[in-house]
């Protein structure tokens, strides 16, 4: 057990990650059986721990299968695709430096690449190849994984982050035709794409006229439950030598909206604070302090928004059911019921809330307690609101 016993903000390995086994289960199955599979959810779910551990447990129980990690959420152009996804794939299958340049030579004869070594020819290894180049024969690496699989008689399966950033390339569905054209004929490798824009990937992949439309099985990711995390943090403050009761780690996930890398962040300032038995004066310092902490960012955040996306913001936080209704709008300042469309679809735009077509929901839940306290004040200003906003602060308050 580590020192702390809580993870978040980067990948976790196997003794941090919280159930999902269900979600592994599927993973897995469909890598085995070659399904094709989009996954969905929001930032900082857990999307890719999920995967690194579905990945790892289908190599270790399929030895014939080669994972290969690709994440595009930095790139803007084709050229950098095909580079990605030709290192990624020759990285999957190269455990030294010697074989990256030999299964370079090998399987990418038709271009003229050249492979760059970090100084010590131990830290890294990169193909590299012009744009004109590749645009003269860009099946040579669209085919790649597949051609390699035929040549060494294994499966691969191509796991790729951020898929949506595709839909900011120069002419984005003439590349998209593209890729569907070669990758719907490969038989040994497996495409795993998922992202955290759920408005763009839904239209990427479940819009008839888009190219990619059904191209494998879709999934949602769901928040991990409360029963989960409850026992999840207990047994990791028991493991430290502190004890949090089930009420107490409930808490914790309730004031975190299940959010798996907020929940993590607030467990471990909870722990902190916890000097053998945890109680709810640390749980609600703890998040203070984060939203303290993340207080600018939130300014900074805010400052961009227009009056109506505000009123959207504060009628949205006071509990409003009728965003459209005439008191409403005029409460509000919202203007007219077009309006309210217009600047709903900008802030799932902007990943600040998400219409799961039953209701609207803060992605960010140290976000939404920020601009309810500190921003618009209503917990200030109606204390009947606070208790109806934030069921958190009503559950310490009848402890």
């Amino acid at each position: 057990m580590k020192t702390v016993p809580f993870t978040y903000g980067r990948v976790t390995e196997r003794d941090d990650f919280t159930n999902r086994a269900a979600e592994i289960a599927l993973l897995k199955r469909n890598f085995a059986a070659g399904v094709n599979t989009i996954l969905i959810s929001p930032r900082r779910w857990g999307k890719s721990s999920l995967l690194k551990i579905a990945a790892e447990e289908t190599v270790l129980e399929n030895p014939d299968i080669r994972i290969c990690h690709i994440d595009i959420f930095n790139m803007r152009s084709e050229h950098e695709f095909y580079l990605g996804l030709a290192n990624g794939i020759l990285n999957a299958i190269s455990s030294k430096w010697e074989e990256f340049v030999q299964h370079t030579k090998l399987f990418l004869s038709g271009l003229i690449p050249n492979v760059t070594f970090s100084p010590d020819k131990q830290t890294g290894v990169s193909f590299g190849v012009g744009w004109e180049e590749i645009q003269r024969n860009p099946d040579e690496i669209l085919d790649l994984a597949e051609k390699i699989a035929s040549r060494k008689k294994i499966k691969m399966i191509v796991c790729i982050d951020e898929f949506q950033s595709l839909t900011s390339f120069k002419e984005p569905l003439l590349f998209q035709k593209k890729l569907r054209s070669h990758w719907q004929n490969h038989s040994r490798v497996t495409y795993c794409l998922y992202g955290s824009k759920r408005h763009m990937l839904l239209d990427v992949f479940s819009n008839p006229s888009m190219p990619f439309y059904k191209f494998g099985e879709l999934i949602y990711l769901k928040k991990i439950n409360t029963e989960e995390w409850v026992s999840f943090i207990q047994k990791r403050f028991s493991d430290t030598g502190k004890q949090i009761n089930e009420s107490d780690a409930g808490l914790i996930a309730l004031l975190a909206d299940n959010h798996s890398y907020y929940v993590q962040q607030l467990a471990q300032q909870t722990w902190f604070r916890t000097k053998r038995v945890c109680n709810k004066t640390c749980i609600v310092s703890a998040r203070e302090e984060i939203t303290d902490q993340l207080s600018l960012l939130f300014a900074t955040i805010t400052e961009r928004f227009s009056a109506k996306q505000l009123g959207l913001l504060h009628a949205i936080l006071s509990g409003e059911e009728q965003l459209t209704s005439q008191s409403t709008l005029h409460k509000y300042r919202l203007g007219t019921s077009a309006n309210v469309v217009r600047v709903k679809r900008g802030l799932i735009e902007s990943e600040i809330i998400d219409d799961t077509g039953q209701e609207l929901s803060f992605l960010d839940p140290i976000y939404k307690y920020w601009l309810e306290t500190y921003f618009f004040k209503l917990k200030a200003n109606n204390q009947t609101a606070e208790s109806n906003i934030n069921p958190a602060k009503k559950l310490i308050a009848d402890r």
